[in-house]
């Protein structure tokens, strides 16, 4: 009984130890390993969904964890002043899936240790309330809530719109170029129209099997007329590719969140940190 009970906590150690480190080896959260710029005095605006349940099925969804907080602590790490928006205010529902222990990325711990960025979260802007063009960079983050609101949100498109207009840095990760849809360029067309980017793929989307959201990254940015690029993988959530056209910065899923946002910095001017 005793053998047996000790085998058991050893497969349980291994497990704790080596399943999040065996995903990081098949691309899950890589470290990024490029340059890191500092925007001391800049202002960022991070965006997420309101949207907390997967279709009709009650399962909770929202905003996939590291895809908000990846770019925010890129940007605070910056120097940069952060706020935190969503479409709706207040509360932002968060993936739960994201925060399991073998999913989590060093991002989400740090957030679950930082009382500021939590009341952030708690009480979000409703982006209604803001004028985007006081920022330098506008970030919509993904996960599967934004497939039932960051696409179809007029007030989202019309401030893309602005900000854009405005000069500003604008991007964003996995489903949150769903953002862009109903934004437009200076000539009235889609502002996606003929621009280069990415966001999750349909493939991803398959073999995830959550096809049920009104909307598919890949899918509808295509159809709005975006040159949309994509990374490989056999699992396509280990697949990571972030795009810059100009001032827009997009990343493919999960694993470009870090690199989508020190592009972003780049962009917006930002300076190499030694």
């Amino acid at each position: 009984m005793v053998v047996a009970l000790s085998i058991t906590a050893a497969l349980g150690l291994f497990l704790w130890l080596g399943l999040p480190a065996m995903l990081r080896v098949f691309g899950l959260h890589p470290v990024y390993r490029g340059p890191v710029h500092r925007l001391p005095g800049g202002r960022a605006l991070v965006i997420t969904t309101s949207h907390a349940t997967l279709g009709t099925s009650g399962k909770a969804t929202g905003v996939f964890g590291s895809e908000m907080t990846a770019p925010y602590y890129a940007f605070l790490d910056a120097g940069m002043q952060v706020d935190v928006a969503s479409i709706m205010g207040g509360g932002i529902p968060i993936e739960p899936d994201s925060f399991r222990w073998f999913l989590a990325a060093p991002s989400d711990k740090r957030y679950l240790r930082d009382p500021i960025f939590q009341a952030k979260v708690k009480a979000s802007i409703k982006i209604d309330a803001i004028d985007f063009t006081s920022y330098d960079i506008v970030f919509m983050a993904g996960g599967w809530g934004a497939a039932y609101d960051l696409g179809t949100s007029a007030v989202l498109g019309e401030k893309i719109t602005q900000a854009w207009a405005a000069g500003k840095v604008i991007g964003g990760v996995c489903h949150g170029p769903l953002g862009l849809l109903l934004a437009t360029d200076s000539n009235g067309e889609p502002l996606v129209r003929g621009r280069r980017l990415t966001a999750v793929t349909d493939r991803q989307v398959r073999q995830l099997g959550i096809t049920i959201t009104p909307q598919h990254p890949e899918r509808e940015l295509r159809a709005a007329g975006a040159l949309f690029e994509s990374a490989s993988a056999l699992a396509e959530p280990f697949a990571d590719l972030t795009v810059v056209d100009g001032r827009l910065v997009t990343g493919q899923n999960q694993n470009a969140g870090v690199e989508t946002a020190q592009k972003m910095l780049l962009a917006a001017g930002g300076q190499p940190r030694p």
